[in-house]
């Protein structure tokens, strides 16, 4: 009998070395028990969260494995998986797509291992190209691991000036160039603005921008820990930040800018504010977010006084001959992403999210 089968029919799945250790598929009603771990769990993420179950299925349509190991009738881990068919991307199954973490967090080693185990054979029988854990911490031990992407992580205080001072002195100063610009922050909402700073900001750099049903879904699923802060000069919205948070973390996850933004440091103030406003709610760690080497956006977050953390994004490869390529820094993408730029905004909004779906 398959993985798949015995899953669905609430059979558990016993690992070999610690009968005690059981694999079962998160169902209906699990939600808080899973995220009772998680929020307990020192290698979880926000990211590791069941919501993301919900959110993956209604915006995006793809299949989803949540597995989590149980052992004494207490969750001792978790492993949430999504599955990716595409004809121009190739058919994966990582662990999470549209996330820049994930993999296995576990409370013990034969958890870990039970996870891992179930993870392989469903790959093997979904007849995947490639199986992929985003690791923030580790590398997966065997596994091919890309040296592409890092994360930008710090701490920060409660004292408002303190956070101020620890920003490098020529950022600090965009920060103030903002206030000087009379630039106002406020929470919103729905997402009607921040859309349109984000959807210009993605277009300008040739993303394929995500659809407004994914964006109105996080703020659904994940209430109050998904907020979106907009900057506004005489009322006009100027840029906009959507950000998770998470125990004693803040993370921006999507933001963006309009035109105006550059000449008043919309961005930078943005994220300022930002920070001000998630120390005074008592958050002590700001994720400033993954990013790939040699890019723009590393070179923004080092000049905040971020150091760069490698992420271990690491790939079992079942039918694929390779790891696959598909980010903006890979070539062969450059006459499309030139192409993206300048099809007309309402165009590239249209059919952006019929691309981005299935890039993960």
């Amino acid at each position: 009998m398959s993985t798949l089968t015995e899953l669905r029919q609430g059979r558990p799945q016993a690992h070999a070395d610690a009968p005690q250790t059981i694999v079962r598929l998160l169902l209906p009603g699990d939600e808080a028990r899973w995220d009772a771990f998680v929020l307990d769990c020192a290698e979880a993420s926000f990211f590791h969260r069941a919501g993301w179950k919900s959110v993956i299925e209604r915006a995006f349509g793809h299949k989803t494995w949540f597995f989590y190991a149980e052992a004494g009738g207490q969750i001792v881990g978790v492993l949430p998986l999504a599955e990716i068919r595409s004809r121009l991307f190739g058919h994966s199954l990582s662990s999470l797509p549209f996330c820049v973490y994930g993999g296995i967090a576990a409370a013990t080693d034969a958890a870990r291992e039970a996870l891992h185990k179930a993870a392989e054979k469903l790959a093997a029988e979904l007849e995947v190209g490639h199986l992929e854990y985003r690791n923030r911490s580790q590398a997966q031990p065997g596994w091919i691991t890309r040296d592409l992407y890092v994360t930008f992580r710090k701490q920060i205080h409660a004292d408002e000036e303190r956070n101020m001072q620890a920003i490098p002195r020529k950022q600090r100063a965009m920060v103030r160039k903002g206030m000087r610009a009379g630039l106002q922050s406020a929470t919103d909402a729905d997402i009607g603005r921040f859309f349109h700073a984000y959807a210009s900001s993605v277009h300008r750099l040739g993303t394929p921008v995500f659809s407004k049903k994914y964006f109105r879904t996080l703020k659904e699923v994940f209430g109050e820990d998904c907020e979106i802060l907009t900057i506004t000069k005489d009322g006009r919205a100027v840029s906009s930040v959507l950000s998770f948070y998470f125990r004693n973390e803040v993370l921006p996850y999507y933001g963006g800018g309009t035109e105006e933004a550059r000449e008043v440091a919309g961005n930078d103030f943005m994220y300022w504010e930002l920070m001000r406003r998630a120390a005074a709610r008592g958050c002590t760690v700001f994720d400033f977010g993954r990013s790939k080497r040699g890019t723009g956006p590393y070179d923004f977050k080092k000049n905040w006084g971020f150091e760069p953390e490698p992420l271990h994004y690491s790939y079992q490869l079942h039918r694929a001959q390779a790891v696959p390529e598909n980010n903006p820094l890979n070539p062969k993408y450059r006459l499309f992403i030139k192409l993206w730029q300048r099809l007309p905004l309402p165009v590239a909004n249209a059919i952006g999210p019929r691309i981005v779906r299935n890039l993960g």
